[in-house]
This record gives structure tokens, sequence and C-alpha cells, in this order.
């Protein structure tokens, strides 16, 4: 049996990473495309008419069918009875396929087609829905937001699989090995993501100095052909790893009717699920709309000449790699002169990339600075709360700092309008630490969830959390959408009227009332981390306690 073991795929360093990075990758790709729109928010009303509202309730139909058509158990049922390498497969396409009628949508192929006429004068009433008020569409929304909006519902139910498969794929291959680093490796990866969607989305969009919005969305199903192939590899790879071991393909348990009273009937389970919904609502949503907010509230300086080309595009988005492989790989380094001189090497970096972010003057390449310092203290904090606990403090501290930097944007920057330099400071300042505070929630919050549910319905408890977030995922960006629009109602009759330019009013709104929405969110965040502190001293749940004893 040793000889067996030694033999496995999962024995070799060099094998396991590689099945890390094949997971990760596919998860990059995957987050590039969630957000593929969002930094382009202004284009996609000058080009394709559509005002926040639409857009909005585009962004929200990721999680639709999650939430109301329950697929995150129909999701959890297929990974039981198919298993982990069916279900990665299974995700990859189904990301693909909504990828595709999402392209379509956007593509001038759909501009004047029957299919635009169709849905101009349909699906504007969904019986049941409406009633309900929670219908993916209505009357007035574009033809190609409906289109794009069904093809994003799609693509959500592929993601949310991906996204259990792969925590089950890193699971297995580093049991009883690096597991945390390698969570905390792949959670690093995906969130580059986001900082590259920023950046590349709009390179796309103006590639040529002509613009096209599609040729953003392409870009995106380029990236979920890689990631169907990644998971490909995997499947393969995987195979041939329970055939050297002889063990049978794990599986993770659906969501049980019997566990949910078990579930439900725990006190401390509620204050952590309300704590994610409302944490993830104030900082998911508010990636859709942080370039155009950013957009609105600072005056950029242009860059011309080597600035405005497509060269610097490239050279700073290496930069920003420098940045998070110096900061993140100096958290693993055991020699003191390796690890300050990597941190030095990412710092450097980072001040460069500011710096470049401000001669270029555009809104998305200073927005994408919100991951860096993330992947930089994930592991930090992570490893503090493994060693010290404080898991219900380090909530409450990251709800303090949520609500800090939405005020910002809300009232802070607009004071600096007309300011270059210090409104770009400010904004990177505010980002960066919205961006630690984000790393909270994986470091803290998901590692307690053991602590308050029976050891044999944590997968189930988990099931119904991720359920109880994507609520907030659906609701949040078409409520910031119809916030912005009922707030900004001259703006929208002058686009109406025609006595305004479309492009200038995209980067006209008002972002105020929709950042304070969201600081909303991070005072009763706060206010239920206080309670769940005290749930936890006086119940003994030992969320303060540390994961190892």
């Amino acid at each position: 049996m040793v000889q067996e073991i030694k033999k496995s795929l999962r024995d070799s360093a060099a094998m396991r990473w590689t099945a890390l990075l094949l997971l990760s990758l596919a998860m990059f790709c995957s987050y590039i495309f969630m957000d593929i729109l969002s930094p382009i928010k202004d284009l996609m009303q000058s080009e394709r008419g559509w005002d926040s509202t639409a857009f909005g309730t585009m962004q929200g139909a990721e999680t639709f069918l999650n939430v109301f058509v329950f697929f995150l158990i129909f999701a959890g049922i297929i990974l039981d009875k198919m298993g982990v390498r069916f279900t990665a497969l299974l995700s990859g396409a189904v990301m693909l396929v909504g990828g595709i009628i999402k392209y379509f949508a956007v593509s001038d192929a759909f501009i004047g087609s029957s299919l635009e006429v169709w849905f101009t004068e349909n699906l504007n009433y969904i019986p049941g829905f409406d009633e309900l008020g929670v219908s993916p569409f209505y009357r007035g929304m574009p033809a190609s937001a409906k289109v794009a909006a069904i093809g994003f519902m799609i693509f959500g139910c592929g993601v949310e699989m991906a996204g259990v498969t792969v925590s089950r794929g890193i699971v297995k291959w580093f049991k009883g090995r690096e597991t945390a680093l390698a969570m905390g490796s792949e959670m690093a990866l995906a969130r580059l993501g986001v900082a590259t969607c920023m950046i590349f989305s709009p390179f796309f969009a103006r590639l040529g100095g002509v613009v096209s919005v599609s040729r953003s969305v392409a870009f995106g199903i380029v990236l979920l052909c890689i990631a169907l192939i990644m998971f490909i590899v995997y499947f393969f790879m995987d195979k041939k790893l329970d055939a050297q071991t002889g063990e049978a393909e794990e599986k993770d348990d659906p969501l049980k009717i019997s566990d949910i009273g078990k579930i439900l009937s725990s006190g401390g389970f509620w204050l952590v699920a309300l704590l994610c919904v409302l944490y993830y609502s104030a900082i998911f949503p508010f990636q859709k709309y942080a370039v155009n907010m950013l957009d609105c509230n600072l005056t950029l300086v242009k860059g011309e000449g080597f600035w405005a080309g497509n060269s610097v595009t490239i050279i700073q988005y290496l930069v920003m790699l420098l940045v998070a492989v110096g900061s993140f790989v100096s958290n693993f380094s055991k020699k003191k002169p390796v690890k300050i001189g990597l941190m030095a090497m990412a710092i450097v970096a980072l001040v460069v990339y500011c710096w470049m972010g401000y001669k270029r003057g555009t809104a998305e390449t200073i927005f994408a600075v919100f991951p860096l310092l993330a992947v930089a203290i994930t592991p930090i904090l992570g490893n503090y709360v493994d060693h010290k606990g404080k898991a219900a403090s380090m909530l409450m501290l990251g709800s303090i700092l949520l609500i800090v930097c939405h005020l910002t944007f809300a009232f802070g920057l607009p004071l600096l309008k007309g300011n270059a330099v210090g409104g770009v400071i400010l904004a990177y300042v505010t980002i960066l630490v919205l961006g630690a505070s984000f790393s909270l929630v994986p470091a803290a919050l998901w590692p307690s969830v053991p602590k308050l549910v029976d050891e044999k319905i944590i997968g189930s408890a988990y099931s119904l959390i991720f359920w109880i977030q994507n609520i907030g995922l659906w609701l949040f960006p078409m409520l910031i959408g119809k916030v912005l629009d009922s707030t900004n109602k001259e703006l929208v009759s002058a686009v109406k009227a025609g006595t305004i330019d479309a492009h200038q009013a995209a980067i006209s709104y008002d972002y105020t009332w929709p950042l304070v929405m969201l600081a909303c969110l991070g005072v009763a965040a706060m206010i239920i981390g206080v309670i769940l502190k005290g749930v936890d001293k006086k119940k003994h749940l030992g969320l303060e306690e540390p994961n190892i004893k």
C-alpha cells in the first residue's frame, strides 16, 4: 500500500501543484468573465442604450436561477450523483454556453435582427415573478439587456458549480498536505481575475480607436474556452490519480431537507449567514459599478502619447503581477532577507503601478488595485486566525472598514473633484483598504462555520449560506441601478430628451445614495458582528479561539 501511495500523482509536489494551477486558472478565467461589462458601464449606456436600471438588472441576473429556481441545490445533487470530474466539465460547458449567449446579445449581429424585435415585444411580464417583484426583466428593458441577462443566468449556474468543484478538487489533491496554502493560492489567483478584467475589458472595447463592446465579451469567451480546457486536462489527471490509488471519487453531500431544521435552529449559523450576505452584497455589486463611480467622481488627466497607447496596458499589467506575486510569496518565505526583499519589491511595484494609473488617467486602472492588498494580507490574516483566533473581532473590524470606505467614496471623493492628484490618491487608498477589509471574510468567516454546526452537515450549511448569499448578489446590483436612476432623474430625462450626449451622461451620475445604501449594509454587518461576539462569549462557540490548538 505504501508503494502504491508513493507512485500516485498526488505524492508528487509538481503534479498536485499542476492540478491546483489547472483549477485556479479555470476560476481566474471565470472571475474575469463575471465582471467583463463592469468597467465599461458607460459604453453600454452610450453604445447599447442601457441605463443604470437595465445594467443593474442584467448584472443581478447572474444569480437569479441559483436563488429562485434553486439551482444551487440541483448543483449539489449533480455533484453527489455524478462526481467531481463530470461536474467540472459540465460547469465549464455551462459557463461557455451562457457566455456565448451574452456575447451575441451585445454584438452588432443582434442589432436590427428579428430576435431583437421579439425580445423587445416579449418577456415584459413574467407571471408570478412580476407579482412578487423579482422578475429578471421589465417593460422597456432593452432587448440586448434581456438576452444578455439570460446568458448571464446560465453562466451563473456554471460558475457556482465550478466554485464547489474546485474546492472539492483542492481538498482531494492536498489532503494531509498544504491544503490552506493551496486554497489561499487559488483564491489569490481568482481575485487577480478582477484586476485583469478591469484593465483589459476597456482595452479591448476601445482597441484601434473604434469602440466595440462585443470585443470585451469576446475576450471573455476566449478565456471561458481556456477554462473548459483546464477542466478537461484536470479530468484526465484526476481520473489517473483514482486509477493509481484505487480510491472512489470523492463526492459532496447535497443540501438535504432533513438537515435544514438542524441548521436553522442554530442562532450562530443565522448570524454568520446574515454577516455573509451583508458583507458580500456591499462588495461584489459595488465592483460592477466602481469604475463608473470613479469616472463620475474623479477629475482624471487623460494620458497622451505613450500613456494613451496599447503597450502601456501590458507594461502596467506586468507591474501589477509583480505586486501580487511579491507580496503573496513573501508570506511563505522562511528567510527574513528574502521576505523583506520580496515585500520591498512589491511596495515599489505598487507605487509604480499607481503612478502609471494616474498618468494614464483611466478609472479602470485605478480600481484594478482593489485585490492587490487582499492578495498580500489574506495569508497573514488566515494564519492569525489559525494561531490566535479573534475571528468575530476581525469581522467587526472588516465591517467598520467597509463603512468608512463607502462613506469616503460617497462624500470624500466628490469634495476633491477638480483636484486630479488629491482625488486619485484618496481613491487609491480607499480602494486598497476596501480590498483589505474583504480579506477578513474568507480568513475569519468561512472557518467559523464548522464551529457552529455539526460536522455531518457542514456541506449542507455551506450550501445554505451560498444560497442566502446569492439573494444579496441578485438584489443589490439591481437596487444600485434603480437608486442611481431615481436619484438622477434630471440626468435620465435629459438622456431621453436627447439634450445631453449619452457618453457624457454616463459619467455624470451622482453616486451618493447608492454608496450610502452600501455603507448601511456595513452598519448592519457591524451590529450583527457585535451580537455574534456576545453570543460567542455567552455560549462558548469558540469563534474567538484559534483554529489550531
